[in-house]
């Protein structure tokens, strides 16, 4: 294929009898589809492309954005996004009301901070947003060749292509948009296609051209080519397509096989010609999309129902200052002498109604600081932070492919917390799409030492809990015997495809072996049964194979490494190098390829009909056990007991199994059947695939079993640690795939959601029903069935799993029907949905989010999960190798799903407990602070007055208390992380909201208001008549706000010091340095001109450092405010420990290090109980074992141990 114009000369066409048959010429040209209106009014120019920029196309270019602002709508959406909190929203009223002449405080104390708050907050906004668009323009911008006239083929970046334009995708690329396929580098049109980004498949989708397109097969062809096509308008169905494509005075009937979709990628082909027909934001994967949604976390909307509290008893407070400003000004004020006459109608005795409505005003700006403005900031700051640190975070860094993990929007860091359920993908999130041969079964004798990832994990885990077993009873002996723990995967030596490890098989050793006939039969089975075509590998000398699935080119390797060589493909014939001894130079057999029966997903199996060099016949069928098992003669089922018990356990391991079975063929029956097959096959009509079902169904029984295989469909790295761990801290997961569902199972049971005896619940469109509504009344009735099973069971440790397919998902989603099946998927320890769309899978997670008011989270690494990541509570993308569609559409990024364990259970349980104490503390502060000034107004005849100066009050959130509460939500931990993953029940302190709860807030208000009746009423018992200076003058206003202002200062630092658990040097420096701030600007202030500082010259340095009281009362009041807090902690560790205390006392007297026993006891203590992961399936081993034990005592006939059920 060199430069693209050398075509394959094997018509790979051949190969199938069901997926790619190309209906005759004539019937396309007869019978061109007919449609018109609403819905079908696409109209494409082929190599025309400047014919649709204009009216009335004018369709969109093939650019893509999936930011959430652009330079037009950033200033309004960014002020809509800020002023949703009720909190600016009320600060902006009280700015627009401190231009007036009520207002206690100058315009610009109010306006500068609003401006500072909002600003900040929009900076790091359209931060974000610059990273999203920089990582959509590295999609824009990568490089498709384009057809430019003349027949020269240029590279231009994707975002540059327009409907109408010829591209030429070559192998292994991505397609730039939704294209009509015109030819390939194969002779007969046809292409493969990897659909894994779209739908989850990972099996490859052959695509064929329409025949009239087969001599457009080079650059040059296109110099002079013209064609109209005529389709349906854009929508986000994947797997329709209607359409006519008017080529050379003909129309041809257009279908789904000759689309290619934009972001599935070409395999196994050269090259190929397509032309646009969707771009951009038209195409159907973008249209599976959906706008980038506005999250908020669950605390951020409880935070404004504590807004909403806090200006409930703002409003109170000023209608009873304004109330009583109204009294005193109508009753009191005539007999104040002193008073000037006002001139603006704020204080007359004849007005009092309007008096008091004016006063409301000032008091609703004077009580403002209940509400504290610099929280939203002071929260947007630390969440940066705290992405800064999750982006760091090296135990989050993927080496092999350099990439660490992302946190692309900061404001869900605190959701990570507070996560109830997981619903992932499963192709490329939990496996890395790589088959491994691992095991397999030959003539009943099970072959294969090596372990799968899901047995070495469970082994491991079982040794770690009888390790403890034996320990608790030491005395009495084990009761159970600790297994040896299986060998795993060398990574010496690696062959990628091939785990296999078993000297009885490998390096002809298999020749000694008693039923060898059986063994050669099953390596030629394994090195023919398929459609793949070998590249031979010029630098290794060996063959790769182009399959379409990874399965077939995991047999073909292993056929390879048994020495039976899978070298050439002709037309009609397979050719195989055999060596039997490694000393002998291998063999080159050739075997007729007469017929190839194709694996499709109704059949479940497949066969190919071969003649070797005797003349003998031969059938070689591989399929899922369960149909071969139907179609073995009675003479065939010799091997099947065991086989079956075989593939139990490899089923057990997590390990996808086939059957392979055979059946010679005469000349003269397979000469018969082969004229049937061969007429039906060219035969035109609906009946042509019943025919063909039933003829293979005919040559496709009384097999003969040979054996089985168990490949591994290799998780990633972690994967079934990483949901174990998860499981332990309370975490459910869903499973949402497209894959079929006896992969899906296979998966499940390798990622440990599935194990032998657990009861699974199959929900699928499989019956007797033609209509709707005979399907959904089915489909309701198994949810009932099932429902009502799990009530009536009594075994609390029966676990039960629901497994439902795309058909019956449509109609369990229903309006009618989904609160059932949400209860029932609830009840289950896991859920796996097979077959779902795109759309499916966003409605699912609708469904969890809506139906269970609690916060969901969706991983996946495709451009078919980017609904269901928008959609989800937090949205995580995988930035894998399958394109960048997932992430860009995330709110946080992984490379790795096992990543997702520390991301949840340190970085979320951190995140939610600090961002919770964070918002805490902030509002007792506030109140601690804000009430004084009603206090001190009721004092002072509702006057108005603050006793505190401006400087003051502007900078007790800014500054003197800013710092150390931006320190407890960086760098806060309650344990450290290698506590956290040890302890994982730790983090249901998140989805239980132990931290910011009602009774927590109010009890954080509570605290706020007894520390203000301590600063202001004491300090006023103690300055009210007591001589201050040492001439005997009383206090005056001025000194005792500075002395009630130290007061807060230091009783609220010392506040936030009681509540930190884990101490540095900068949380020591930032509290210190807010006390020294405090005297620092309180000396620097005096030291202005009285006409700058007013009524505070020189007050610290000549007033109050003089004066003990001064120093006493600091001191007697900071004791009183905390006093109660520190009696209630300590009453709480000593009485009614949490968790994270009885963890955090064991570390401080290290008894972790001097108590081991009690250490492990803790840990195993901290496991939730799980029915999934791994753990689980030990336990279940576990009592497996027990309950055989005391059996065999109490029954001394029981000689052996039965298979756990």
């Amino acid at each position: 294929m060199a430069g693209g114009r050398i075509r394959a000369r094997l018509k790979r066409s051949s190969l199938y009898t069901f997926g790619c048959i190309r209906p005759p010429p004539r019937e396309s040209i007869d019978e061109p589809r007919q449609f018109q209106g609403p819905g079908f009014s696409r109209h494409v120019c082929c190599n025309q492309p400047g014919f649709h920029r204009k009216k009335p196309l004018k369709y969109c270019t093939n650019y893509i954005s999936t930011t959430k602002y652009n330079v037009i709508t950033f200033l309004p959406k960014a002020l809509f996004e800020q002023f949703r909190r009720v909190a600016n929203l009320y600060f902006l009223l009280a700015a627009a009301l401190s231009l007036t002449p009520v207002s206690p405080f100058s315009p610009y104390s109010m306006i500068a901070p609003l401006i500072f708050v909002v600003g900040l907050s929009m900076a790091k906004e359209a931060v974000e947003n610059w990273h999203r668009f920089m990582q959509d323009m590295k999609v824009n911008m990568r490089k498709v060749l384009v057809h430019s006239g003349d027949g020269v083929f240029v590279r231009k970046p994707w975002m540059k292509l327009e409907v109408g334009d010829v591209v030429k995708v070559e192998k292994d690329e991505f397609f730039p948009a939704d294209l009509l396929f015109l030819s390939s580098s194969y002779e007969d049109g046809i292409c493969y296609v990897e659909t894994m980004n779209l739908d989850g498949e990972t099996n490859l989708k052959v695509k064929r051209s329409l025949e009239v397109t087969l001599p457009l097969d080079d650059d040059a062809s296109f110099k002079d080519f013209k064609a109209t096509i005529k389709c349906e308008d854009p929508n986000p169905n994947l797997y329709t397509f209607v359409g006519n494509f008017e080529y050379d005075r003909q129309t041809y009937p257009l279908d789904p096989s000759q689309i290619l979709l934009r972001d599935s990628k070409l395999r196994n082909t050269g090259h190929v010609y397509g032309v646009v027909i969707f771009s951009g934001h038209d195409s159907k994967v973008m249209q599976n999309a959906t706008k980038p949604p506005s999250k908020r976390s669950t605390i951020e909307k409880q935070m404004d129902k504590i807004i909403y509290v806090l200006f409930t008893l703002l409003v109170l407070i000023s209608l009873i200052s304004s109330i009583g400003f109204a009294v005193k000004t109508k009753y009191q004020m005539p007999n104040w002498w002193y008073i000037p006459a006002d001139d603006q109608g704020l204080y007359d005795p004849n007005k009092p109604s309007l008096s008091g409505f004016s006063h409301l005003i000032t008091a609703l700006i004077l009580y403002g600081y209940l509400i504290p403005i610099s929280l939203y900031v002071s929260i947007e700051l630390v969440k940066v932070l705290q992405a800064l640190f999750i982006n760091q975070d090296i135990h989050m860094y993927d080496e092999e492919t350099c990439t660490p993990a992302q946190a692309r929007t900061s404001n869900l860091n605190e959701e990570l917390g507070m996560v109830d359920t997981i619903l992932s993908d499963k192709t490329g999130t939990l496996t890395c799409n790589q088959m491994d041969f691992l095991k397999c079964s030959i003539a009943g004798i099970p072959y294969g030492t090596r372990s799968s990832e899901v047995e070495l994990a469970a082994a491991s885990q079982m040794a770690m809990d009888l390790d403890e077993s034996s320990r608790i009873g030491a005395r009495s002996g084990p009761e159970i015997e600790l297994e040896v723990v299986p060998k795993g995967v060398s990574c010496q030596n690696r062959i990628k495809g091939f785990s296999f490890e078993d000297n009885r098989l490998m390096n002809g050793n298999w020749v000694q072996e008693p039923n060898k006939d059986v063994i050669l039969l099953f390596f030629r089975i394994l090195a023919l049964c398929h459609t793949a075509i070998p590249e031979l590998n010029e630098e290794t000398g060996m063959y790769n194979y182009e399959a379409e699935s990874p399965d077939e080119g995991a047999f073909l390797v292993a056929a390879r490494e048994f020495g039976f060589e899978y070298c050439k493909r002709t037309q009609s014939s397979i050719f195989v190098r055999e060596r039997h001894i490694p000393s002998q130079e291998p063999i080159e057999r050739e075997f007729k390829l007469l017929n190839i029966l194709d694996f499709t997903s109704k059949r479940k199996r497949m066969s190919v009909i071969v003649q070797d060099e005797t003349g003998q016949i031969l059938l070689l069928c591989k399929g899922a056990d369960s149909i071969i098992f139907d179609r073995l003669s009675k003479n065939g089922r010799l091997y099947e007991e065991a086989t079956k018990k075989h593939l139990n356990e490899y089923a057990e391991a997590g390990l996808r199994t086939l059957a392979f079975a055979y059946r010679k063929l005469d000349i003269s029956e397979y000469s018969s059947w082969n004229g049937e097959f061969s007429k039906a096959k060219t035969s035109i009509g609906g009946e042509r695939d019943t025919m063909l079902e039933h003829l293979s169904d005919i040559m496709e029984k009384d097999l003969i079993l040979v054996g089985a295989t168990a490949v591994e469909d290799k998780l990633q790295q972690g994967v079934p640690q990483c949901i174990d761990k998860l499981a332990q801290a309370g975490l459910k997961l869903w499973v949402l795939t497209g894959d079929k569902m006896e992969t899906a199972i296979n998966i499940g049971f390798a990622c440990s959601l599935l194990r032998q005896g657990m009861k699974q619940i199959r929900i699928t469109t499989n019956v007797d029903h033609t209509s709707n509504m005979g399907i959904k009344e089915n489909i309701l009735m198994q949810i009932t069935n099932a429902s009502r099973m799990i009530n009536l069971e009594k075994d609390p440790h029966a676990a039960f799993a629901l497994i439902i397919d795309g058909k019956a998902l449509t109609y369990a989603l229903e309006d009618d029907l989904k609160h059932q099946f949400l209860d029932l998927a609830i009840e289950c320890a896991s859920v796996i949905c097979c077959r779902v769309s795109p759309k499916q899978k966003a409605l699912v997670t609708r469904l969890v989010k809506e139906g269970t008011g609690k916060t969901t989270l969706a991983i996946g690494d495709g451009a078919n999960d980017v609904g269901m990541i928008q959609e989800a509570d937090i949205g995580v993308g995988i930035s894998g190798v399958e394109g960048m569609q997932a992430v860009m559409a995330s709110d946080f990024a992984i490379a790795q799903f096992r990543f997702l364990e520390r991301l949840l259970v340190v970085h979320g349980h951190w995140c939610y407990k600090r961002i919770a104490q964070m918002i805490c503390y902030f509002f007792y502060k506030n109140i601690a602070f804000g009430l004084t000034l009603f206090y001190f107004e009721a004092f002072t005849g509702f006057s108005g007055q603050s006793v505190y100066d401006d400087w003051y009050m502007l900078l007790f959130n800014v500054v003197l208390t800013s710092l150390p509460v931006i320190s407890l939500g960086v760098f806060e931990q309650d344990v450290s992380s290698e506590i956290c993953l040890q302890f994982p029940a730790l983090y249901q302190q998140g989805p239980r909201n132990l931290f910011f709860d009602w009774y927590r807030i109010f009890g954080w208000m509570g605290n706020g208001l007894y520390c203000s009746l301590i600063v202001f009423f004491l300090n006023i018992i103690i300055f009210y008549d007591q001589a201050f200076r040492s001439n005997g003058q009383t206090a005056d206003m001025a000194v005792v706000g500075t002395v009630m202002f130290t007061c807060v200062i230091y009783s609220v630092n010392c506040q936030i010091a009681l509540t930190m658990s884990h101490f540095t040097w900068i949380q020591h420096f930032l509290i210190g340095s807010s006390i020294i701030t405090w005297y620092i600007f309180l000396i620097l202030y005096g030291m202005l001109s009285p006409s700058l500082s007013g009524n505070v010259y020189q007050i610290f340095l000549e007033a109050l450092s003089p004066a003990p009281i001064y120093w006493l009362s600091t001191l007697l009041v900071t004791v009183a405010c905390n006093l109660p807090y520190l009696a209630h902690i300590s009453f709480q560790r000593s009485f009614n420990p949490m968790d994270h205390h009885v963890i955090q006392e064991i570390k401080y007297y290290k008894k972790d290090v001097e108590d081991r026993h009690m250490w492990r006891r803790e840990k195993s203590k901290a496991r939730q109980d799980t029915k999934i992961g791994f753990s689980a399936r030990v336990d279940a081993k576990i009592r497996h074992h027990l309950k055989f034990k005391l059996q065999k005592k109490s029954s001394p006939r029981a000689v052996s141990e039965p298979t756990p059920s």
